[in-house]
């Protein structure tokens, strides 16, 4: 196998998790660091090794990087993302994969031309808990599923916004929906398949950002179950996201991917478990790398062995962002 040999541009918090994946992979290295700020690449290559490059332009020319992970402000995904394939690079995206449904498009047409791989984070896909649910509904022990639903009532203060591009329309592209709430988005239609309707009503009602901070959508699924879509960052103190696949042959709920209730009719099943409440309800700044290092290790495996990226590719990564763009149509 050989050393994929990763840059990471933008060293702000989500890049120390990033960071930390490569460091504990097989056959993943850190070799490069970059950030507008460039005393922040300093104190971040301090920490997690790398070299310091200046520019982003620089780096994505350097022939010893093979891999660019991009943890920047939404907004520049797209722009960033097209640069480094169209270098022949490959690219680790933070999500959301890009803020408009055409930038999506527009990466997706670059990989394409450059035969470029790229991954769109979406740790959640992983976790053992959501894997088990995705068996369950695939081998029809759930029945028909009739309600699918995804609660992330979430809270951040004023603090979380102020002088930030979070909240703004150009670099955020979205509130409580397309920052906070994509991945349990992604994850209900992981997990249900396509979305067949959607009727919302988005708003902004605690904060003085430009995009929203409470949202609620109610979805009907191709495969003909009904569901709600519930995201917010003014409900304090702040809740952990709870997904709810109801059956008519049996439903589980998980808390932030953890199996909190299972229950079975046809193996009479049912088992509950005791799940720690999870920082990030109301603490941005609380992350597990468990996720990240699943993808970072898909990622080398894809690259090594000339294959396709299994969990999240940017055929993938757009679905989430199609759908929340909907639900703002649908509300205005």
């Amino acid at each position: 196998m050989s050393v994929i040999r990763f840059a990471i541009y933008g060293c702000g918090n989500i890049a120390r998790v990033h960071a930390a994946a490569i460091n504990e992979v097989d056959g993943a290295e850190l070799v490069a660091v970059s950030d507008v700020n460039i005393g922040h690449a300093y104190s971040f290559s301090d920490i997690y090794g790398g070299r310091v490059i200046d520019s982003y332009d620089e780096l994505v020319r350097d022939p010893e990087v093979d891999a660019v992970c991009i943890s920047t402000p939404s907004g520049t995904h797209a722009e960033l993302a097209i640069k480094a394939v169209s270098h022949g690079k490959h690219v680790v995206l933070e999500k959301p994969m890009a803020i408009t449904v055409k930038e999506c498009e527009d990466i997706i047409s670059a990989c394409e031309a450059n035969n470029a791989k790229l991954m769109v984070i979406s740790q959640y896909r992983t976790l053992p808990g959501v894997q088990r649910t995705r068996e369950l509904i695939r081998s029809g022990e759930l029945g028909r599923l009739v309600i699918c639903n995804v609660h992330m009532k979430y809270y951040r203060d004023e603090e979380y916004y102020r002088n930030s591009w979070r909240g703004t329309k150009k670099m955020d592209g979205g509130g409580a929906l397309m920052n906070q709430g994509i991945h349990g988005v992604d994850v209900l239609q992981y997990l249900c398949g396509e979305i067949k309707s959607i009727q919302s009503n988005v708003r902004t009602l605690i904060h003085d950002i430009e995009v929203e901070d409470t949202a609620v959508a109610v979805l009907e699924f191709e495969n003909g179950a009904l569901g709600v879509i519930e995201a917010a960052t003014s409900t304090y103190p702040g809740f952990n996201r709870r997904i709810e696949i109801c059956g008519d042959r049996g439903s589980v709920i998980l808390k932030e991917g953890n199996i909190e209730r299972l229950i079975l009719r046809d193996r009479g099943i049912y088992e509950r478990y005791t799940i720690e409440d999870h920082d990030s309800a109301n603490n941005a700044t609380v992350l597990d790398i468990t996720g990240h290092k699943n993808q970072i290790s898909d990622f080398v495996k894809a690259l090594n062995g000339d294959t396709t990226v299994e969990i999240c590719d940017q055929y993938e990564g757009i679905k989430a962002v199609k759908i929340i763009e909907k639900i703002y149509k649908c509300s205005k």
